[in-house]
């Protein structure tokens, strides 16, 4: 896809979530996803909404480095659990020094389930981390390339 097309696309989608898309357009599926479609042109997307997490800098920076180890191996192996449960779709860390630290995104039917699986990062519970959670509209199947 051309990019001024994924631009248009994006932009578009945008404006649809924030003014047009009302409550009785969203259709929820029976394990609870939030999902609804939009035209563009003669391409149809269906929409689906996920969770996106920006896991950003705890107020607790100050664990020894061997305490640091512990906590990446904890925090890496519960991504890895909810990456192979289906939960997360795409995690990753950022390319700077900055405050943010990493994204998630969610693949769970809920704010509430996020919230608890969030709730379980060792990252999180030792305050290295914190994560910031915002609800998300994708189309189904949207892919890096």
């Amino acid at each position: 896809m051309p990019f001024i097309k994924i631009f248009t696309v994006f932009w578009g989608l945008i404006l649809l979530t924030t003014r047009f898309v009302s409550a009785q357009d969203i259709q929820v599926d029976s394990l609870g996803y939030e999902s609804f479609e939009m035209v563009d042109g003669d391409t149809t997307y269906v929409m689906k909404k996920y969770f996106i997490v920006l896991l950003k800098a705890g107020p607790d920076r100050t664990h020894s480095p061997e305490e640091v180890a512990i906590i990446q191996a904890g925090h890496m192996a519960h991504m890895d659990s909810l990456a192979q449960l289906g939960k997360i779709d795409l995690a990753g860390p950022m390319g700077d020094s900055g405050p943010l630290k990493g994204i998630v995104i969610y693949n769970v039917p809920n704010i509430e389930e996020v919230k608890a699986l969030v709730a379980m990062d060792p990252a999180v519970i030792a305050n290295r981390l914190i994560m910031d959670i915002h609800p998300w509209w994708a189309a189904k199947g949207s892919m890096l390339k």
